[in-house]
């Protein structure tokens, strides 16, 4: 009976299901050489906890997009929100597939897996200044149609109403690029018109922002955006790690004020943890980073504590009145972004706690998930790019522990 495979691809995925769209953003930084600013797992080798569960993997992978589409919606992902980056020398021309940043996952992993109709995806445009942006030419001349035949006709991709759902990342530079509210608002509007010509019923935009002003909610729906969220759950503690309690407190408080604010607009995003320690580093900071500055400070909530951030955000959003975007869609701050330190992924510190968090508080737990690791099924080989790092040895390294 040894060495007998029981599986000879990635087990069908068995999802659990749930009364809205449970959507997880996705940073796909993770195939080798991909992320340009850095140097994805390599940069990782003293934070050994933040090892994925089944060890470093190339991103491109068809078969590790699989595993991945197993484990999110076997716990109620349903959606993965795929941050998309354009070339900044490509702004203002027409987009291919060579000129993204890592477009890897969506064109290389995703489009070839198997069980890529098991959950949806959207893209999140990314308008970060090393990045290329867009006026309104170019996104109806030049994105439009990339995003159309690429990713809006797709069967997968996340439409509503039969709009396609764009959402976008750091609208003041994309609104700056536009020149305005107003010019932004009519280009968004030809975005929509362009959408019903190829056979849907509109568009729908979503902007980023922490802002809770009054002022910057004006602005969002003035510039044509249809709904607001956050990529992190928009809670900055005063100082480094604070008490699991205060940060419960103070995510809940930030969904309290977003959603008195703007209760048919705002969807929640919660968040696990954040710990950009790796992200401190001298190197950052020379490459013109200071993540300390930018996200103030680190926090952490342990699975147990995390779950009540889930269950009081489902009651908080069950409450709004029918028709409000946060009883359509809740967000999950973050699959998989391991060095910028906020994941819900399978990892070797915390396994699957988080995700059995969203499953048992979010879904209607109808399905049995599958907690056979590929290594256990012999499937692991998806890793050709990184090597093996010795675990047990960075682990002894960083905690002093004598695992022989």
């Amino acid at each position: 009976m040894y060495n007998i495979k029981l599986e000879t691809y990635v087990p069908e995925p068995k999802p659990a299901h749930s009364d809205r769209i449970i959507a997880a953003h996705y940073y796909a930084a993770w195939k080798k050489g991909a992320a340009r600013i850095h140097n994805a797992f390599d940069d990782l080798h003293e934070f050994p906890e933040r090892t994925p569960l089944c060890g470093y993997y190339d991103e491109e992978n068809p078969e590790y997009c699989d595993w991945e589409i197993k484990w999110a919606v076997e716990h109620g992902i349903n959606c993965f929100i795929h941050c998309w980056y354009r070339n900044l020398e490509n702004t203002g021309k027409p987009v291919t597939e060579n000129d993204l940043r890592c477009g890897h996952a969506i064109h290389e992993a995703l489009f070839n897996a198997k069980y890529k109709n098991f959950m949806k995806f959207a893209i999140m445009f990314e308008n970060s200044k090393r990045w290329g942006t867009s006026d309104p030419v170019d996104i109806v001349e030049n994105l439009m149609p990339f995003w159309t035949e690429n990713y809006f006709k797709k069967e997968n991709y996340l439409v509503i109403d039969n709009k396609p759902v764009l959402f976008v990342y750091l609208p003041s530079r994309l609104l700056e690029a536009m020149g305005g509210p107003e010019t932004q608002k009519k280009a968004f509007d030809a975005c929509r018109e362009y959408a019903v010509k190829v056979g849907f019923d509109g568009m729908t935009f979503a902007t980023f922002n922490y802002d809770i002003s009054d002022a910057g909610m004006k602005t969002d729906y003035d510039s044509g955006y249809d709904f607001r969220f956050c990529y992190h759950s928009g809670y900055h503690p005063p100082y480094d790690f604070p008490p699991q309690q205060d940060v419960i407190d103070g995510q809940l408080d930030v969904l309290r004020r977003k959603l008195a604010q703007d209760p048919m607009g705002f969807v929640p995003t919660p968040s696990c943890f954040l710990d950009t320690t790796p992200r401190r580093s001298q190197r950052w900071i020379d490459m013109g980073y200071n993540y300390k500055n930018a996200y103030n400070f680190c926090y952490k909530l342990d699975a147990e504590n995390y779950r009540i951030i889930l269950r009081n955000m489902k009651k908080m959003t069950d409450a709004l009145p029918d028709g409000a975007w946060g009883k359509k869609i809740f967000m999950i701050d973050n699959w998989n972004e391991w060095d910028e330190g906020h994941y819900v992924a399978p990892s070797h510190e915390f396994g699957f706690k988080y995700l059995q968090a969203i499953r048992e508080e979010l879904t209607f737990r109808d399905n049995l998930p599958d907690y056979r690791m590929p290594q256990d099924i012999g499937l692991s080989n998806f890793n050709k790019s990184w090597g093996s790092p010795d675990l047990s040895d960075n682990c002894r390294k960083k905690f002093g522990v004598d695992y022989d």
